[in-house]
């Protein structure tokens, strides 16, 4: 297939909006393990994720205005021992809204973020 100017090539970027930069930021290193990467723009924490830039920013809409974010999105994180994750997820009073199973992509789970996002963590295949 030929590629012609504009064409999409794929998602290249996930950015993720909260409503506690630094709460945000502190879940995502201690309790889920990501290393930040060196520099990030104002009001945002990239990650050092690969092969697509995972990054927190602080919000640009009212967040409070949903009762639920991110509805009807699913995010999905790759990991080395799912099972291990969420035993450490669990242990800190993350919400865990699937436990592990194996599925598709190999063992996963489902939890929720500091703001209510769902993330389905899983295994590689």
């Amino acid at each position: 297939m030929t590629k012609k100017t504009g064409d999409v090539s794929g998602v290249d970027f996930v950015a993720v909006q909260v409503s506690d930069l630094e709460r945000s930021r502190r879940f995502w290193i201690e309790l889920v393990g990501l290393e930040a990467a060196p520099r990030a723009p104002p009001g945002a924490v990239v990650f050092a994720t690969t092969p697509i830039p995972f990054v927190i920013t602080t919000p640009k809409v009212e967040l409070k205005a949903s009762t639920r974010l991110g509805w009807g999105v699913s995010l999905w994180i790759q990991i080395e021992d799912p099972d291990a994750l969420c035993v450490k997820l669990k242990d800190h009073g993350v919400p865990i809204l699937a436990d592990v199973s194996d599925g598709s992509f190999g063992r996963q789970f489902t939890f929720a973020d500091p703001d209510g996002y769902t993330f389905v963590a899983h295994g590689k295949v």
